[in-house]
């Protein structure tokens, strides 16, 4: 009859172990960063920068972002179509074995909006990258001026 209880004990530590093994270790965020808006009490919304390199043997897809700071976070890239500059929403981003997303300004960005606290240089705001699966990466952003 010990069986039962070892079984049990067994199929917990499997399951931890699975789910601790999908989040995927090999997906990065370095270099983020969170611009410092011009008037923290009176702009609710910022944006959000850095690289996201996937460095997993198969491919992944970004479908969006979270942090407790803010009530909405998405993924937007700025062209110039005609000579206006354009923004749009990025649903998916894909990244191939290897390949890695760079957020800068003017290009690919988080929209970080409906800022839920005052930000303040140097602080950090925690964000959580949501890949297609269910698995998410967790990083440290630095608010700043400018680009680092």
């Amino acid at each position: 009859m010990i069986t039962k209880p070892f079984v049990g004990v067994l199929l917990m530590m499997c399951a931890g172990a699975a789910s601790a093994a999908a989040v995927p270790e090999c997906v990065t965020v370095s270099q983020g960063w969170v611009r410092l808006p011009p008037s923290p009490t009176a702009t609710p919304m910022t944006a959000g920068y850095g690289v996201i390199r996937n460095g997993c043997s198969t491919a992944v897809t970004i479908i969006g972002a979270r942090s407790a700071s803010f009530g909405d976070v998405s993924l937007h890239e700025t062209r110039i179509v005609d000579g206006v500059s354009r923004m749009r929403a990025v649903e998916r981003l894909p990244l191939a074995p290897g390949e890695r997303a760079v957020l800068k300004p003017g290009g690919l960005h988080l929209m970080l909006m409906d800022g839920r606290r005052v930000l303040e240089e140097g602080q950090p705001v925690w964000l959580q990258v949501q890949l297609e699966g269910g698995s998410e990466v967790s990083t440290a952003l630095v608010v700043r001026k400018a680009a680092p």
